[in-house]
Order: structure tokens, then C-alpha cells, then sequence
């Protein structure tokens, strides 16, 4: 059963959560309050994600049960296991409320996004999921735990361009894994930024978000911009050059690992430029 939990909350992806958030540590650059900020790190491991993706597939079954890529490799949350998935995110999730007594009310505002966005991506009555690119401007979810870490240390908003950046280079993100998913949202008649796009429309879309991202984060991180744009870039030309569904979702099982290097590499690039 744990591991059912565990491939649930995709562990591939935790990354996309906690990597933000050590982020927006380091770039405070300052440790005021060791303990919150380790107690909300360990938050962005398995409960958060199993919080987001876990609320995701309690909607989706009807989508999921579709899906070559949620057979084979992910999880498919069926009717009779719901129950029991809604019990284990509320178990995980709802202690943590404990701790806004003792959280700066930005960090608070930031959790608030984080959990906002993170449910009504997926839930009624917004299910953003099913509307062409508001659903991809709901991925800015994945930005509120460096917002979270961040005004945790500093007090202080973060840059608005970097916030901007970041939010691009989300939904390029969202907008890159839904190209698989094409085939099986239209069997569902579901509505994404993908199936409105179309697989070569989405890819030039994420290419200009990419692009955009790494301009407007250019002044804040310099090169590092160019460096993390280019691959990006080079990513989606050589999707572009493989047609057909089984060659892209080739391409795609490489992009949680490219996303992690990346993410990785400007850790350690933030926090050289916040100690220099």
C-alpha cells in the first residue's frame, strides 16, 4: 500500500517542488528560522506532492483509464481506491496548518497560491485542467514553494520579472507533458492547451515561453539564463523533428531528469551569486 502511495505522489517529480523552495532559501541568503524552514521542506516531499498529483488522479480516472502512460507508467487511481487516497492526503497535509501561527504572513499568502492552485488545477469547480491555457497558467503552482521559501528567510517579495520567468517556464513545462496525454484527452473529450494546440502548435509554444524565460530572467541570473534557455530550446527543436506520439513520450521520460540537472545546476549558480 505505501508503495501505491509513493508512485501516486510520483517521486520523479518531487523535485519540482522542493528544488523551487531550497531556491528561494539560498537566495535569501540568511537562516533566521532553522526549524520552520526545515519542517516546511519536509512538507514539499511526500505530502505536497502527494496533495497535488494525488487530487489529480482522483479526478481523472476517466481520462487515466485511457491513458497508455498512466497504465504502464504511472498509477491508475481506480473507482474503489479513491476512498483511501483521500484519507492519506488529508492525514499528511492538514498537520501542517499547525504551522501558520508561526509563518510571516507573505509565506502564509504563498502557501495559500500553492494550495489554490495546486487542487483547482485539478478539482471542481475550477478544474483548470480542462481549460486550453488557463490550465497552464495554473502551473505557476510549482513557483509558490520558492515564493514560500523566500519570504520565509528574507520577508521580502522576490523580483516580479523573476516571478514571471518562472511562471513561463511553468507552463511550458505543464504545456511539454501534455503532449503525450493528446491522444487520450480527446478519447475523453478533454480540452487542454495540448488538444487546443495541437502537438506541433504546443511545442512552438513552449519554445517562445522558454525563450521568454530566459530573457526576462536574464539581468536577475545572467548567463546561467542562457545556458538553461539553450537547452530548453534544443529540447523542443529535436521533439519537433519526432513525429508521432511514441517517439515524443521517448523524448519525455528524459525531461524530469533534464528538469532536475537544470534545477540542480541553479541552485548552485543562486547561491554563488547571493554569497559573492
Amino acid at each position: 500500500m505505501l508503495s501505491w502511495f509513493l508512485k501516486i505522489s510520483r517521486p520523479r517529480f518531487w523535485l519540482y517542488l522542493l528544488g523551487p523552495y531550497l531556491i528561494g532559501l539560498i537566495a535569501a541568503n540568511q537562516l533566521p528560522k532553522p526549524g520552520l524552514a526545515l519542517l516546511l521542506g519536509l512538507y514539499f516531499l511526500l505530502p505536497a506532492n502527494l496533495l497535488i498529483y494525488g487530487v489529480n488522479d482522483l479526478f481523472d480516472y476517466e481520462t487515466d483509464k485511457h491513458n497508455p502512460k498512466k497504465l504502464r507508467y504511472e498509477a491508475l487511481v481506480t473507482p474503489d481506491r479513491r476512498k483511501g487516497l483521500l484519507l492519506a492526503i488529508a492525514a499528511l497535509n492538514l498537520p501542517i496548518l499547525g504551522l501558520l501561527f508561526w509563518l510571516p504572513e507573505k509565506t502564509i499568502i504563498g502557501l495559500l497560491g500553492f494550495w489554490i492552485l495546486g487542487v483547482f488545477y485539478s478539482a471542481p469547480p475550477i478544474r483548470a485542467k480542462i481549460h486550453p491555457f488557463i490550465d497552464t497558467v495554473f502551473n505557476a503552482l510549482y513557483i509558490f514553494p520558492g515564493i514560500v521559501g523566500y519570504t520565509l528567510l528574507s520577508g521580502h517579495w522576490p523580483p516580479v520579472a523573476l516571478v514571471i520567468a518562472s511562471t513561463l517556464w511553468c507552463m511550458a513545462m505543464h504545456a511539454y507533458s501534455a503532449v503525450p496525454d493528446i491522444a487520450a484527452d480527446k478519447q475523453a473529450a478533454i480540452r487542454t492547451v495540448a488538444t487546443a494546440l495541437g502537438a506541433r502548435g504546443t511545442l512552438l509554444f513552449c519554445l517562445a515561453c522558454y525563450s521568454l524565460a530566459a530573457v526576462l530572467s536574464f539581468r536577475l541570473i545572467g548567463l546561467f539564463a542562457v545556458f538553461a534557455g539553450a537547452v530548453y530550446v534544443a529540447m523542443m527543436l529535436l521533439t519537433l523533428q519526432q513525429p508521432g506520439r511514441d517517439r515524443v513520450f521517448q523524448l519525455y521520460k528524459y525531461f524530469p531528469y533534464i528538469n532536475m540537472t537544470i534545477g540542480g545546476l541553479l541552485f548552485f549558480w543562486v547561491h554563488y551569486l547571493a554569497t559573492r
